[in-house]
């Protein structure tokens, strides 16, 4: 028989619950005492697989009630992930760093078409009360994201008129207004998160699904331990970008979750730096110099960060951990692992 949670919690499915928000978001809501199901693709990494069971209820004492490896992209998995659940946090993706979601354009809105429909249209007929929708700043329209927009928050109404640059913006904003016609037509009462760049102890740091925050702690760490002098940045590295650090992401998934009334907000920290800047915090964390070398690559937009004022009104609150906080713990892991992973003869 499944654990029941306490009176006043509930019943929680997280869609991509091995991935970095999910994972992290798992433990939070199972630490407040809900009920927890987790469903993913993968399964969960490294120093967790130990603890989960492929299907089925977890053993007395386990981080989470439940795990079920299934696959999104099909018809009748997500029905059976959020059958018995009250509410969805449907964070399942496939996404990366800039590098992934313009290289794979085609099967990143291919799959997230499928598991966004298939995830909504299940919560749906299984009356799920609330369903929050993990989506991204990348809706937001190039014309408002190049040269001369330094300081420039973009506010949730800015999204229109429509021109994402990427597959993955397109199919994010699709999938905004799936959930908002399910939620006019009541049938899903569906709230909207769009996640600027998350980060910290945790995320992914490896290949091309790293973004940029790990992906420069690691280049950075593996300078370190190997001796090198050069730090490579794609472009010029005066893109600028605002980044939200996770505990902030997990408070604002929640607070949206549990207004009354939260359908769109963005979640992002309003404070934004060129990744230069970011470079040069990176390595001072590290305690190296480094010559930047600036190469062709993919760039994204030129400039990007989050107008707080509808978060603020809303919930009154909006992300307050800047990276001057959230950086050092997060280099301080990465670099942990570059350094094991070296040791173990690793190609990084």
């Amino acid at each position: 028989m499944m654990n029941q949670p306490a009176t006043g919690q509930k019943r929680i499915l997280v869609t991509g619950i091995s991935g970095f928000i999910g994972s992290a978001l798992a433990r939070r809501l199972e630490a407040e005492g809900h009920w927890v199901r987790g469903v993913d693709i993968h399964s969960p990494s490294t120093g967790l697989v130990a603890r989960w069971p492929e299907y089925g209820t977890a053993l007395p004492g386990r981080d989470y009630d439940e795990f079920r490896r299934d696959d999104l992209r099909y018809n009748g998995a997500a029905l059976r992930a959020v059958i018995g659940c009250e509410w969805v946090f449907a964070l399942a993706a496939n996404m990366g760093g800039i590098g992934h979601i313009i290289s794979e354009q085609v099967d990143v809105m291919r799959d997230n078409t499928l598991i966004d429909t298939f995830t909504i249209e299940a919560a749906k007929r299984a009356g799920i009360e609330r369903l929050l929708y993990a989506s991204s700043a990348c809706v937001y329209p190039d014309e408002l994201q190049r040269d001369g927009c330094t300081g420039l928050g973009l506010g949730e109404a800015d999204v229109y008129p429509a021109s994402p640059g990427t597959a993955y913006g397109w199919e994010k904003l699709h999938a905004e207004h799936l959930c908002r016609q399910y939620r006019l037509a009541g049938w899903v009462d569906c709230r909207i998160s769009r996640m600027h760049t998350v980060y910290g102890p945790g995320d992914e740091w490896r290949g091309t699904r790293a973004k940029v925050v790990p992906a420069l702690c690691r280049k950075v760490a593996v300078a370190k331990f190997t001796g090198g002098r050069e730090l490579e940045i794609w472009g010029d590295g005066e893109q600028r970008r605002s980044f939200t650090y996770i505990d902030d992401c997990l408070e604002g998934l929640l607070r949206q979750m549990g207004a009354d009334a939260a359908p769109l907000l963005n979640l992002g920290h309003a404070q934004d730096v060129s990744i230069n800047e970011l470079a040069d915090m990176i390595m001072a964390l590290a305690d190296v110099q480094l010559t930047k070398r600036h190469i062709a690559g993919p760039e994204g937009v030129r400039c990007r960060a989050s107008d707080n004022s509808l978060i603020r009104a809303t919930l009154g609150w909006e992300p307050t951990i800047g990276l001057d906080a959230g950086l050092p713990p997060t280099y301080a892991w990465i670099e942990e692992q570059v350094k094991a992973s070296l040791e173990r003869g690793e190609l990084l």
